[in-house]
């Protein structure tokens, strides 16, 4: 009666079991749940194994990583022309600069603008879900990111391949081949290998004017597999071609003809691997190296060289969790990332090349108050340095008291404070003070985030309802800014913030939803009467709710929907309403002699067309998508 066997080739869990870890603890306290059970705990898991959205499959290009991001309750996505072009991820009202995003045990960095942390070119089915870490998980794993952190894991292999061909309105087509082979290696029980090869392209004229893409992706992996441990070695490349008018300008610059575009290439090299030992004791090492390309035009008829950017990344980190004896732990992280950036723009700052060293070390200390009952305190702190910035202590900690039955009935309450730091990206610090499109502020400081966070979370076998209300105060917050010049500039803002999440899910013979709300408000405070408007900070939904379900008539047919509606904060540089919905409708058919043969159609819809995600950017328009898969 579950949907395991009907859910796309994205997809290896089952949206059957859409129950609510945000990690394991609600929203965002993902550590502590795994203490309880360490068995379950073989390997460090980095995401949750259920869905928080109804679709995987996008409708306007091939999947990635972030497909479908869009209505995930824990995220907001705010996307130029589509979330596989341009998407910014904002957690909790942050902005995308405060948003990591890590594989593994290691964040990959973007130390150009943060607008190409979601560059991924790995194909989805070489990951977990995304799992999203939040107060005291993200201070622990994560890593120049002050906010949240999106993680993903590294699946384990499964014999087989699938094949995708699509094509849509606006001149839409799309391709995919994926392939696996896993066998025994050699004589040793319980070891297998893998092998793992996928290829993509999709090349569209968009659904607005100008809004065209052309996209391509080829990755590949190589797995060892152990009774306690799991190796992966993988490469990737991706290049990426889209448009839009005024994609980053929006319209403060209408009378030059912003019909802008960007041209991003990534390649990726990362090894990984995972390793239990003893009684609940895990770690995961992660290095990697990226580089990523990335050439701006700001009007593709009258092309020039002003704006040619490349970055280099290598980085190694480490995490884990080490038992010490009955009732006492210790979690641990550390990243070490070098960086340097080649730019035609970015090159008028104080250096050109940074490397960082983030250390957290968080005990932690159980104690069993009655049966079925179960309080965890966990206090620490982390170590955060560069060569180019002042290093800090920063504090961290939480308490939970856990009831779980063993049956599939739970209850989570939580209370943890935090604080992170950030380091600046190259594109506020390093361009030119007093002319240009994007101006910078070579002095900016180091950002400083403390948050405050209040949860409980109840868990049943067909049900479950979680919430959490936070406080968060941002210190030195870079915020890009519009002061009537024209230009947008690098500014540091301070912040509060105060939010409310919810998410409930429910399942039912062949019925599943996922729904939430979610309110934020902010008070600012830029010291500087010269600003008229925020482009990020200022961007946020007042009230946000989504609704996602997964309908399944027969074993012929699957129905997924997935809406979201919102009340964004008013803005002066936003044309259009400041409400809108969305959904993204989608229906599979599998022929009855054919069962591994997938016929499938889907539509994005924003009801309120005008409505602009980045404040001045046309929003997005309708987009239709039919197409087949086949899967051996």
């Amino acid at each position: 009666r579950v949907l395991c066997h009907r859910m796309t080739a994205r997809t290896s869990s089952c949206i059957a079991f859409l129950t609510l870890t945000i990690p394991g603890l609600g929203f965002g306290q993902a550590e502590t749940a795994k203490a309880v059970n360490p068995s379950v705990d073989a390997l460090p898991v980095m995401t949750v194994k259920d869905r928080k959205t109804a679709n995987a499959r996008p409708v306007s290009t091939y999947e990635s990583p972030i497909s479908n991001l869009d209505f995930d309750p824990r995220v907001d996505m705010q996307s130029r022309n589509m979330a596989e072009a341009q998407g910014d991820l904002s957690i909790r009202g942050g902005i995308f600069e405060n948003t990591g995003i890590q594989v593994g045990a290691a964040t990959l960095l973007d130390p150009q603008t943060g607008h190409y942390s979601t560059e991924l070119p790995i194909a989805p089915e070489m990951l977990g879900e995304p799992g999203v870490f939040t107060g005291t998980d993200n201070a622990l794993r994560g890593f120049n990111s002050s906010v949240a952190t999106v993680g993903y894991s590294w699946s384990r292999m499964t014999q087989g391949g699938s094949a995708t061909f699509g094509a849509g309105d606006h001149d839409l087509n799309f391709q995919r081949l994926h392939q696996a082979w896993t066998g025994p290696y050699g004589a040793s029980e319980g070891w297998t290998w893998g092998s793992e090869i996928e290829t993509s392209r999709s090349e569209g004229e968009g659904a607005v004017p100008y809004g065209d893409h052309d996209f391509s992706r080829l990755t590949g992996r190589f797995q060892l597999v152990g009774p306690d441990s799991q190796t992966d070695f993988f490469a990737g490349y991706q290049s990426k071609f889209f448009g839009l008018y005024g994609m980053y300008t929006g319209d403060l610059y209408t009378a030059f003809n912003p019909y802008e575009t960007e041209n991003v290439r990534t390649r990726l090299l990362l090894v990984n691997h995972r390793q239990s030992y003893g009684e609940g004791s895990t770690w995961e090492a992660t290095a990697y190296y990226r580089r990523n390309n990335d050439h701006y035009q700001f009007n593709r008829f009258s092309p020039n060289n002003s704006f040619v950017h490349e970055t280099d990344v290598a980085a190694f980190a480490l995490s884990g969790r080490h038992d010490v004896e009955d009732g006492f732990a210790v979690h641990f992280g550390f990243q070490a990332t070098g960086d340097e950036i080649e730019s035609s723009a970015l090159d008028q700052g104080k250096f050109t090349s940074r490397t960082y060293y983030k250390l957290s070390i968080l005990p932690e200390f159980r104690r069993e108050l009655d049966e079925g009952r179960t309080m965890f305190l966990r206090a620490g702190a982390s170590f955060n340095d560069t060569n180019r910035n002042d290093s800090r202590f920063s504090p961290l900690a939480d308490v939970t008291w856990l009831t779980d039955d063993g049956e599939g009935n739970s209850e989570r309450t939580y209370l943890s404070f935090a604080e992170t730091t950030q380091a600046v990206g190259y594109g506020a610090i390093g361009g030119s003070e007093t002319s240009g499109l994007f101006r910078s502020n070579h002095d900016l400081l180091r950002e400083k985030t403390r948050s405050l966070e209040l949860g409980h979370a109840l868990e049943r076998p067909l049900w479950s309802l979680a919430g959490a209300v936070f406080h968060r105060r941002d210190d030195d917050l870079v915020d890009w800014t519009y002061s009537g010049a024209g230009a947008r500039s690098a500014q540091n803002v301070d912040v509060e913030t105060y939010g409310l999440e919810v998410i409930a899910t429910r399942q039912w013979a062949n019925f599943e939803a996922i729904a939430s709300y979610s309110y934020l408000h902010k008070d600012e405070d830029y010291d500087n009467a010269a600003v008229d408007g925020s482009f990020y900070a200022l961007n946020f939904p007042k009230h946000r709710v989504t609704l996602g379900f997964v309908f399944e008539p027969s074993e012929l047919f699957q129905l997924r929907v997935d809406n979201e509606w919102r009340e964004q904060r008013a803005s002066s540089l936003r044309k259009g309403p400041d409400r809108s919905a969305y959904s993204h409708l989608a229906a599979s058919y599998y022929p009855v002699k054919m069962d591994d043969l997938e016929l499938f159609v889907a539509y994005d819809k924003p009801w309120d067309e005008d409505f602009q995600d980045v404040p001045g950017t046309p929003g997005r328009g309708d987009q239709f998508s039919l197409g087949a898969t086949y899967r051996w």
